[in-house]
């Protein structure tokens, strides 16, 4: 099969790969229907992580079941599956405790910008569809198996309620999931931090009721400037660096939740600060596949519809233009199709 790899920074080409094979039996092989480049692939495509020898990249993924391990069940070839981009079994104590990114047997994918993808703890991560929706469907569907499950995540844990003000920091594919998410958990005034045209729009179309494009300092006086002067109910933190988290934290009311979904690089949080703050905080990977019904549910009945943020697609093949996009920020998010 064909595939990509990233060999630098900058540097990622498609590849022949070795076709993937059942090694376990509870993995399944999967055909990719649509994959894409997410914005946390960035990171060593920039040089701000080790990549070590060259490796596949990719962790979003749709597709059609082509085999299945001896011990799956529930799964059948030719079905089209959704998955998570950490891996799950969904039955150790961690996921009964509804933090299947947390599974005891946890791996993540890696893989998955690719024609044909291993899926480990196949029974417990995939989720199947009664029938292969529209493909117009594909995009939004695609984005459940991270970005939106991770939106979602960082709604759920800024506590985002019924009538509550929220403000979402970064407007990447993330970010603009947490507008979506805080619109459908009832946040009545959502605050997108925003710089660019084109995600300005699209929060605002999402349910975002105010764009903010201060940063730093700035940001947060503006913050507090239109919330009486104590700050925000909720904040989705969705970028990872330290500026985006000391906005958050900062933008937040006493008594209110921060979200952090963004991949921390270096980000140091002072304890001392945070204490005499009375802000809580809660982040890490994504409960996805907890999430998966629900928002499959949710897309297939018209309710939600993150594809919209997929602005670039192109043919897997032109995969190293997909990450040359985002990086120059041409595309928020590429969509790949083998």
């Amino acid at each position: 099969m064909r595939g990509a790899v990233i060999h630098a920074p900058g540097d990622v080409r498609f590849e022949t790969l070795d076709d993937p094979k059942i090694l376990k039996p509870t993995d399944a092989v999967i055909r990719t229907a649509v994959t894409c480049v997410c914005g946390s692939d960035l990171w060593p495509y920039r040089g701000a992580e080790p990549i070590g020898d060259p490796h596949p990249m990719g962790h979003e993924y749709v597709g059609f079941v082509e085999e299945v391990g001896s011990e799956v069940t529930g799964l059948r070839p030719g079905q089209f599956v959704v998955g998570s981009f950490a891996t799950s079994d969904n039955t150790c104590a961690n996921c009964r405790n509804g933090f299947p990114s947390n599974c005891l047997h946890r791996a993540f994918m890696s893989t998955c910008q690719a024609e044909y993808v291993r899926i480990p703890n196949a029974g417990g991560t995939l989720v199947a569809l009664d029938e292969t929706p529209d493909e117009a469907l594909w995009p939004s569907l695609l984005a459940l198996s991270d970005v939106m499950g991770t939106g979602w995540w960082a709604a759920e844990a800024a506590e985002v309620r019924p009538g509550s003000t929220a403000v979402v920091v970064g407007d990447g594919a993330v970010g603009l999931s947490g507008v979506i998410a805080a619109k459908e958990m009832g946040a009545e005034r959502i605050i997108a931090m925003s710089r660019h045209g084109s995600r300005q729009r699209l929060a605002l179309e999402f349910g975002a009721t105010d764009i903010v494009t201060e940063r730093g300092k700035e940001g947060i006086a503006r913050i507090k400037e239109m919330t009486g002067g104590i700050g925000a109910d909720s904040v989705l933190e969705c970028v990872g660096t330290a500026q985006a988290m000391s906005q958050a934290l900062h933008s937040t009311r006493p008594g209110g939740s921060v979200g952090f979904v963004g991949v921390p690089h270096d980000v140091a949080v002072d304890g001392q600060e945070l204490f005499f703050s009375h802000v809580g905080l809660r982040g890490g990977p994504a409960p996805v596949r907890r999430y998966l019904p629900d928002l499959i549910e949710r897309v297939l009945s018209g309710r939600i519809d993150p594809g919209k943020f997929f602005d670039l697609t192109l043919p897997l093949e032109q995969v190293a233009e997909g990450y040359r996009a985002m990086d120059e920020r041409r595309a928020i998010k590429t969509l790949l199709k083998p």
